[in-house]
């Protein structure tokens, strides 16, 4: 009983913890959002492919040679994953990325007449789309609760406490469910992807004297 009592005084303080960092990102990055370009959403599914391992902003160059030749989903579900390779490869692991890109036009073509699924688990059976990018997609797309764990975010609710030395993406997520609202998960998310490019970086010392949370931050105190 007592050891279940301490659990549930550290979730209810980092849900405290959490909310005040929601807040002060909010101020900070107010207009934060996903940094795909996109204005479909079998768009940001290719991108979102596209961008494992590569920069958003080299994909946001690269897709529109795509789409110039491959205009919709018929079109690219249509197209040899050579072509689709040739494009692509400055993304690197250019034959992996477009084998996912056509078996996922295909099975949106064959089985949802060319529209994204809005379900989580339907997502998930996309090739080459994992709890990432569903998430992205949920949130972005759908409008529903979604926490995109990449890379900005867990290094930064490590260092920031509100997980403790886990770095698998799928634990991560789950804990975070347990102390983010379910209406800030998306946008904390991308909050966290500006914040770790600007000022907790991840190549370089963090910036912490001008961080807006270094009074809570874990690594800090």
């Amino acid at each position: 009983m007592a050891e279940k009592k301490i659990t549930v005084r550290k979730v209810n303080a980092k849900k405290k913890l959490a909310l005040e960092i929601i807040g002060r990102l909010k101020q900070e990055y107010p207009d934060s959002g996903c940094t795909l370009d996109y204005n479909e959403a079998w768009k940001l599914l290719v991108s979102v492919r596209l961008a494992a391992q590569c920069t958003d902003a080299r994909v946001n160059v690269i897709v529109p040679k795509l789409y110039e030749k491959f205009p919709d989903v018929a079109a690219l579900a249509a197209a040899p994953a050579e072509e689709i390779e040739e494009i692509v490869k400055p993304c690197g692991l250019g034959h992996s990325k477009a084998r996912d890109i056509s078996a996922c036009m295909k099975m949106l073509l064959e089985k949802y007449r060319g529209n994204v699924p809005g379900d989580f688990d339907a997502l998930l059976e996309l090739p080459g789309v994992g709890r990432k990018s569903a998430n992205l997609i949920m949130g972005d797309v759908f409008g529903k609760p979604a926490i995109v764990t990449d890379t900005h975010c867990i290094r930064l609710v490590n260092r920031m406490g509100l997980v403790d030395g886990v770095r698998e993406p799928k634990k991560v997520e789950m804990a975070l469910w347990k102390i983010i609202p379910p209406k800030e998960g998306n946008e904390f998310c991308h909050r966290l992807v500006d914040h770790g490019r600007a000022v907790c970086t991840a190549r370089t010392n963090p910036y912490c004297d001008k961080c807006c949370l270094n009074d809570i931050c874990a690594k800090r105190i």
